[in-house]
């Protein structure tokens, strides 16, 4: 029963997809005006797909590739995920000093166990983290992540969230290097990503 809810919920939300995309770029153009503002970022404390508890401290001497997104999200999200796959493949041994990270903005629904679902089945190799709502709000205002939970008419207790859609490249020390573009392909994603290592 809970697949064919998915199903039905994955339907509905992909004939909106077109409209999220929107948004999203329109979110993803404001956030893209902070450049390398070093106020982004900071100490988060929340849980991996393991329910363990994890904070910032636990990729210090790495660089963080940190996405915000939702499991339930029809298109961006797993397009995003895939091409940081293949950018940490395309990065070979400097990939060793890289984590990318996925941050849900969802954690309602967004369980440990259905984020450990989620990146196994598309990009294994992607930490993946959820909290408690305050946790992760904190952090969503710390990063400067925009999101709006829209309700779906036809669909109760269903919702659709939109977010900012940016990739935020840290340093090994936790300062905000530089936003990439969500929307790039792996490869190039990776040449990004070295020119900015040290």
């Amino acid at each position: 029963m809970r697949t064919t809810r998915r199903t039905t919920q994955r339907r509905a939300i992909a004939a909106l997809a077109g409209c999220a995309a929107v948004v999203l770029a329109a979110t993803a153009a404001l956030l893209w005006g902070v450049g390398s503002d070093t106020s982004i970022g900071g100490p988060f404390r929340l849980v991996d797909a393991q329910a363990q508890p994890t904070t910032e401290q636990a990729f210090r001497g790495r660089y963080m590739l940190i996405y915000f997104g939702y499991t339930s999200c029809p298109d961006v999200c797993p397009t995003t995920l895939q091409a940081m796959a293949v950018a940490m493949q395309d990065l070979g041994a400097r990939a060793a000093r890289v984590q990318p990270i996925f941050v849900t903005v969802d954690p309602k629904r967004d369980t440990p166990a259905v984020l450990r679902d989620y990146v196994d089945a598309i990009a294994p190799g992607i930490v993946a983290l959820t909290g408690p709502d305050d946790a992760v709000d904190a952090m969503l205002r710390r990063y400067r992540v925009r999101h709006a939970i829209h309700p779906m008419e036809n669909y109760p207790g269903e919702y659709l969230v939109d977010h900012s859609s940016v990739i935020y490249l840290m340093a090994p020390d936790g300062h905000f290097v530089a936003p990439l573009r969500a929307d790039e392909p792996g490869d190039v994603m990776a040449t990004q990503v070295a020119a900015y290592m040290r």
